[in-house]
């Protein structure tokens, strides 16, 4: 896997699974649509610790400024 994720990206990913984290706790967001939300922001951290998105692959998309 190459990195195609810039630091920007990156955290601004990271925010916004922190986010929903809390949110889903703190029981501000419950249910199925919780549920959906932490798992999306588990493929968020997960996907920010590995600088790669396997959905920017297939359209070309790079936010790294340099190529790896």
């Amino acid at each position: 896997m190459k990195k195609n994720m810039g630091n920007a990206d990156r955290i601004i990913r990271m925010i916004i699974a922190a986010l929903v984290a809390v949110l889903y706790f703190t029981n501000v967001i419950t249910g199925t649509l919780g549920i959906v939300l932490l798992v999306l922001a588990g493929v968020f951290v997960l996907t920010s610790l590995v600088s790669f998105c396997p959905l920017y692959a297939p359209f070309g998309i790079r936010t790294c400024k340099t190529s790896q």
